[in-house]
């Protein structure tokens, strides 16, 4: 049905913007949700803790392979019929998983809910964006923008929160009942537009939708795994990286050559958009890094609960979601985004630097609040110019492919920051624990004290002289490798900040659409 406008005013536009923040967050909360619980799932399923991370990556393979599709495939089946498909796919095998009793089942069902979720992310920020009028889609933005920054931290208090005052089904099942409300309200609400004829089947790009999902498929899968098999000496991923160079390869051929192609690759054409898809894959990278290294740090290295570790980024996330509306209506006054950008990009380097001076085998909470609360403040500043920036000198049909490849490479830039963080940390905490060791010599008058004091203590407490010893020596490397691991975390601080500060310049460059944000997206999918 072609809509004159998909402007919406008064109830009908509360009600599809809640339905589509909800969708947005149900797809995020899930990314990090789970974490917390896999332990619990590893003894109820019996399985290894290389199984068990299967979980995590099968997800991950399933939404990454959807984003980049999102555009045909609205366009295909229809906006309202794909969402709400969608929806109903992410909330049936949320009860599929909560339900599974051998690990391939959960894994299975892992995929689909995945491929699911894939849509509600993209899509939720076109309804939003849709449904106000051009000098409001600055708020728009920061409304969509709250889903998308908050949900990563929301995941780990409230899986905390379900772990230990119920049972590991009921991270999934939480979800059943927004799903079926959210799925009703899509077909009640949410317009259909249409933006040109559905592809007969001979005219699909198929060879294009399977050299895609090869690619981003296969380049997840080394991103999750590839620390744990020890990179390219494992068969695996050294087959998997070069599926996924031949599978790049062969979809930008097939792209630019077909005369019906599944994502339109000319669009990156556009100067504003290949800096803002990058931009994107850093912000991703920052996002979902900090929200990863912060928690690892205080319940590794500090020896906090799940819960505890997860509640602490809440400021931060109440502090984004206050400032959001206010950044959006910054720039509906005229207030340049590559400035707002480039500012959030400074201060997310001052909180990375505050991070690398704080950290100690010991750090209070009350070290992190004003620290985090400067994180919250800057991805507010980040998010909704990057977004506005990217698809600004756009217009018509370009603007859905371009949220694509935003979106995309947001969920990207999260998958390789971690991935690189681990590695990371994995190499600098034996390098550091390498140095500090070499600082250990009979001839060190510290380290004798220290030694003979806790033999001395051990002794005093009943233990004979050589199990002193053995203890001492084991304590100081317990302590070893604390310090070693509190290093690696100051690194990992340290050089995120840095990335984020090399950014400042190349934000400047960008050119300003003269409708300072006004993004036409009557087209978009």
């Amino acid at each position: 049905m072609q809509q004159d406008s998909l402007v919406e005013y008064g109830f009908r536009r509360t009600i599809i913007t809640v339905t589509a923040v909800c969708c947005a967050l149900l797809e995020i909360v899930d990314t990090t949700i789970i974490n917390v619980a896999l332990n619990e799932m590893r003894g109820s399923m019996g399985a290894t803790l290389s199984e068990i991370g299967w979980v995590i990556t099968a997800y991950a393979i399933g939404n990454v392979i959807v984003v980049p599709l999102t555009s045909f495939l609205s366009q295909q089946f229809g906006r309202t019929h794909y969402f709400a498909g969608s929806i109903i796919l992410f909330t049936v095998c949320s009860f599929l998983c909560g339900n599974a009793t051998a690990m391939w089942e959960l894994i299975l069902f892992r995929f689909l809910q995945g491929v699911g979720g894939g849509a509600l992310l993209v899509t939720s920020q076109t309804i939003i964006t849709e449904v106000y009028p051009i000098e409001k889609r600055g708020m728009a933005q920061a409304i969509y923008g709250l889903g998308v920054i908050v949900g990563p931290t929301l995941g780990p208090p409230l899986g905390g929160y379900i772990v230990e005052n119920y049972s590991w089904p009921y991270i999934f099942y939480i979800n059943i009942p927004v799903g079926i409300i959210a799925a009703m309200l899509t077909l009640r609400f949410i317009k259909s537009p249409k933006y040109g004829e559905r592809q007969a089947a001979s005219q699909i790009d198929w060879w294009g939708i399977a050299f895609l999902a090869g690619a981003v498929g296969s380049l997840q899968l080394v991103l999750e795994r590839g620390q744990e098999e020890d990179w390219f000496s494992s068969g695996m991923i050294l087959f998997f990286a070069v599926l996924c160079a031949l599978c790049v390869y062969l979809f930008f051929w097939r792209e630019l050559t077909y005369k019906n192609p599944i994502v339109e690759l000319r669009v990156l054409k556009n100067s504003n958009l290949r800096v803002g898809t990058v931009l994107s894959f850093i912000l991703g990278f920052g996002l979902y890094g900090s929200t990863f290294i912060i928690p690892l740090y205080t319940q590794n290295s500090l020896g906090w609960t799940a819960y505890q570790a997860g509640l602490l980024m809440v400021p931060s996330s109440l502090m984004t979601a206050f400032m959001m509306p206010m950044i959006g209506q910054a720039i509906q006054r005229g207030v340049k985004q590559k400035y707002l950008a480039a500012m959030g990009m400074f201060l997310f380097f001052i909180f990375c630097f505050w991070g690398y001076h704080i950290l100690t085998p010991d750090t209070g909470s009350d070290a992190f609040f004003w620290m985090l609360m400067l994180r919250g403040f800057a991805m507010s500043m980040l998010f909704i110019p990057v977004s506005t920036l990217s698809l600004s000198t756009l217009r018509g049909k370009q603007i859905g492919q371009g949220a694509a490849f935003t979106g995309m490479m947001r969920q990207l830039g999260g998958s390789f920051g971690i991935a690189l963080i681990t590695t990371f940390m994995t190499r600098r905490n034996a390098l550091h624990r390498g140095d500090l060791i070499n600082h250990i010599s009979p001839d060190n008058l510290a380290f004798q004290q220290n030694y003979q004091g806790m033999v001395a203590n051990f002794m005093h407490h009943g233990m004979a002289p050589n199990q002193a010893q053995a203890a001492a020596l084991s304590a100081m490397d317990g302590s070893i490798m604390g310090q070693a691991a509190v290093l690696s975390y100051m690194d990992v601080f340290l050089y995120i900040g840095l990335l984020f500060l090399i950014c400042v310049p190349f934000i400047l460059m960008l050119k300003n659409n003269t409708s300072q944000g006004k993004v036409d997206v009557s087209a978009s999918h």
